[in-house]
């Protein structure tokens, strides 16, 4: 009777049922007759789609023109083009904490352009970049200072102290607009 109603599943006999759900594997269904099965014939017009042009596979991507993921970073190329005019200037005239901050944010960025999803290349490449011009800037400093005070050690104490000096003007400019 329960057969013409297809309810298959309530022939099983109290034994069979016991059985399967005490040695079926975790996270396995417990009757197997609701289950789907998939044939291993894919779609057939998916399988005779025609090859994407260049432009398509830009257009479609997720990093594609379209999006912020290819915008932004074109933008940054920006930032790294003007780090890259500062070569031209003398070393005296760079500013250590604004080199710094793009050799950190270079590096930093670089690495998450790995791990964020999607992956984007483009993004690593200008981050990675950044990283250059800004640990160029800050050797060209670092071996500035050192020809004027004469050693290393010298030149590492007197960049701290610039760095020192810029942290408590910027704590100064806060504390005066609160």
């Amino acid at each position: 009777m329960s057969a013409r109603f297809g309810l298959r599943f309530a022939q099983q006999t109290a034994r069979q049922s016991t059985t399967s759900f005490t040695s079926r594997a975790p996270f396995q269904l417990r009757n197997p007759v609701f289950r789907r099965w998939q044939g291993t014939a894919a779609n057939p017009a998916v399988e005779g789609a025609p090859p994407q042009s260049l432009f398509q596979k830009l257009w479609t991507s997720e990093v594609g023109i379209r999006t912020v993921h290819f915008w932004a970073p074109i933008m940054k190329w920006g930032v790294v083009l003007a780090g890259a005019s500062d070569f031209l200037r003398p070393a005296e005239k760079l500013s250590l904490t604004q080199n710094a901050a793009l050799m950190a944010t270079g590096s930093i960025w670089t690495r998450w352009c790995f791990v964020i999803r999607p992956k984007n290349m483009l993004l690593a490449a200008v981050n990675f970049c950044l990283f250059l011009v800004g640990t160029i800037q800050c050797t060209r400093i670092f071996l500035y200072r050192s020809s004027q005070t004469g050693s290393a050690t010298a030149a590492l104490k007197d960049m701290e102290k610039d760095i020192e000096n810029s942290a408590k003007g910027v704590e100064k400019k806060v504390e005066a607009k609160l």
